[in-house]
């Protein structure tokens, strides 16, 4: 049994995203809800949940505030829901210690398997799989890396990267999700160092570089 708090002070998209949760995961997430900052700070020190479905834009405390003092103690994985996509809130919600962000209208399909990767993934039920594309793989428990069942050495940041990629593999990752999750919100980089990495890397592929596809203005992702 998994546990959600959501915070949404649209009850109608408060009352959406409970039934579909609900009736796609048949029972197996449990989902409180709260539909202002000061109930759900409250509610989150009251219990431990598996994950934070935050709405930015809520009455007595935004999302943004609540999701600061929540990382103060705990890591739980943390989504932001918001109709704001503007550059400048997406990167502070990165800063703040968000894990994703899924923009309004959205699909729940979509939503439901963001959220059931990041539970997974926090609760080390994927980590012992292997990550593969193409003739290359990562064994995330050991950090080795083969190409045509060929070892590969390539820097810890590269490695990074590559599994960031990996683990999202046919979906885009965008440069900003990029650049945040191996050097932070505060870092003195320049983005173009990412390009710099990203180029170091397909050349340590050799004949499985192809498989690091540039989506122009957005990001990387990996595609077979």
């Amino acid at each position: 049994m998994f546990e959600i708090l959501l915070v949404e002070d649209d009850k109608n998209i408060r009352e959406v995203i409970y039934d579909f949760f609900d009736d796609k995961s048949k029972g197996k997430m449990r989902i409180d809800m709260a539909e202002d900052g000061m109930t759900a700070l409250e509610k989150a020190y009251e219990k431990i949940y598996d994950l934070l479905i935050l709405d930015i834009m809520l009455p007595e405390l935004d999302g943004f505030s609540v999701c600061r003092e929540v990382r103060k103690q705990s890591d739980v994985p943390i989504i932001f829901i918001t109709a704001r996509a503007a550059q400048e809130d997406v990167l502070n919600g990165y800063a703040l210690g968000c894990d994703d962000y899924i923009v309004k209208p959205f699909s729940l399909p979509v939503f439901y398997q963001k959220a059931e990767a990041l539970i997974r993934r926090s609760k080390g039920l994927v980590r012992s799989q292997t990550l593969s594309a193409g003739s290359l793989t990562l064994n995330p428990n050991n950090g080795i890396l083969k190409s045509n069942n060929i070892e590969l050495n390539i820097t810890a940041t590269e490695y990074k990267i590559l599994k960031i990629l990996l683990e999202n593999k046919g979906t885009v990752v965008s440069r900003e999700k990029l650049f945040l999750s191996i050097w932070g919100y505060d870092s003195d980089k320049n983005e173009r160092v990412l390009d710099s990495h990203i180029k170091n890397l397909r050349k340590a592929l050799g004949n499985n570089s192809y498989l690091i596809k540039t989506v122009i203005r957005r990001g990387y992702k990996i595609e077979e």
